[in-house]
């Protein structure tokens, strides 16, 4: 299911600056979700589709060797696409589909998997001990090893602050994994700031433990509001 409203109108001004658009008004005249699904789908003349490593709903197959692009803010999807393009994200498959693919490709097709609405499957848990570990450096961080909590930036149990920070709850462990090793081994470059210096003092333990915790995460949420 595509759902336009969850394109909100904050949302249409970080789209307009991120794909350097004159204007919100100017970013919505431009959105076209059926292009984003045809991208998707079946790709464009010079770039394969998207939907033959993350699905057409863009849930992935979760594996945790592709993210869950399924309701990230399109204003993230965007900019990483560009960090992509500059090599400020390495990567041999998406690089250069990232450099073939017009701003308003860009646009379309990020927002397409913005309103998509891809379910989260059933995942094996990890044990009890890790994920307690995870939900604290989540939500409180590691004052000894000087760590603010996870959710300080990524809110609520990784919930996401759109439309530059994005959700974690949910995404699956593996890949979490991998991104945090990338930028512990500079690999990715585009949050110095940031996560380079929180993954710089993660064990691979605490690294299996936060993204153990993400993965599962919304599922107990749900279980619990459902009680």
């Amino acid at each position: 299911m595509i759902e336009m409203s969850k394109i909100t109108s904050g949302t249409l001004i970080s789209l307009a600056l991120a794909a350097g658009s004159a204007s919100a008004q100017e970013t919505a005249r431009q959105l076209d979700l059926k292009h984003g699904a045809m991208i998707a789908a079946q790709g464009t003349a010079n770039v394969p589709a998207c939907a033959q490593c993350h699905a057409f709903n863009g849930a992935s197959d979760g594996s945790g060797a592709f993210p869950r692009l399924t309701g990230q803010s399109p204003a993230y999807l965007v900019e990483q696409m560009r960090d992509f393009a500059s090599s400020r994200r390495d990567s041999a498959i998406m690089s250069p589909i990232a450099k073939q693919l017009s701003a308003s490709e860009l646009l379309d097709v990020s927002s397409y998997f913005a309103a998509s609405d891809g379910p989260f499957p059933p995942l094996a848990r990890a044990d009890a001990a890790t994920i307690k570990r995870g939900a604290q450096l989540a939500r409180e961080g590691d004052e000894a090893k000087g760590l603010q909590a996870c959710n300080s930036c990524h809110g609520p149990d990784g919930a996401g602050l759109p439309p530059r920070i994005p959700y974690l709850a949910g995404q699956y462990a593996d890949y979490i994994k991998l991104a945090l090793n990338m930028w512990k081994m500079g690999f990715r470059k585009n949050s110095p700031e940031a996560m380079k210096q929180v993954a710089s003092k993660l064990d691979d333990r605490d690294i299996a433990a936060v993204a153990a915790f993400y993965q599962q995460v919304r599922d107990a949420t749900d279980s619990a509001a459902a009680r």
